[in-house]
Formats: C-alpha cells, structure tokens, sequence
C-alpha cells in the first residue's frame, strides 16, 4: 500500500508561483500530478514514467516543471506564471507497476487527497 500526502497549495495572485510537495510511503515506480477545477473533470497536468521520462499538459508546458527527490521519496511541482484559470484541486498520483509517462487517470493506482491552489486576477 502506498499513502501519498500533498501540500504546498495555496492562494496567490496571477503571475505568482507555488511549489506542491508530494511526499509518498512505499514503494512507486511512477508519480504525476493532475488537477480538477469546480465542475470539470480531473486532468494530468505533468508526471514522470517509471524510465524518468516526463509529460506534460499543454497548457502547463514550460510554466509547471516537475522534479523529484528519490532519496526523500517526495515528488515536487514548481508552479510558475500562474493564471486564474489555473484554480484547481491538485492531486499526487503513483502507480506501482511500470508506465510510460502518462496523464491518463487509469494508468495510476494510488491518489492522495488533494492540495487546492486558487489563483486571483
């Protein structure tokens, strides 16, 4: 079983920054982040595959790296140049078995409960 704890949300103002910490306990061969704004679905906003390769959303591409920390287990994502229509529940992904990276929901079979980032105009 793997738990995965989020923090690091927040509010801030349009064309600030926040860093979301992903700390997991076990065992995971890939992680990612993914995000549910009111009323929409949950996407993939970046993640890693279990070879160390990466994927992004589009509409993050170049604003949201993501990195990780492998002795300290911890998966970070260094949101930049936040926009308002970045407002969303922001949750940690890991899957146990090898994946490519992915921002497909089914691919990963641990989730934590979520960090919310609200970001203003």
């Amino acid at each position: 079983q793997v738990h995965l704890v989020e923090s690091g949300g927040g509010s801030v103002q349009a064309g600030g920054s926040l860093r979301l910490s992903c700390v997991a306990s076990g065992d995971t061969l890939s992680m990612g982040w993914f995000r549910q704004a009111p009323g929409k679905e949950r996407e993939g906003v970046a993640s890693f595959g279990s070879d160390g390769s990466t994927t992004y959303a589009d509409s993050v591409k170049g604003r949201f790296p993501i990195s990780k920390d492998n002795a300290k287990n911890t998966l970070y994502l260094q949101m930049n140049s936040l926009k308002p229509e970045d407002t969303a529940m922001y949750y940690c992904a890991a899957s146990s078995t090898f994946i490519w990276p992915s921002l497909l929901e089914g691919r990963f079979n641990y989730w934590g409960r979520g960090t919310q980032v609200t970001v203003s105009s």
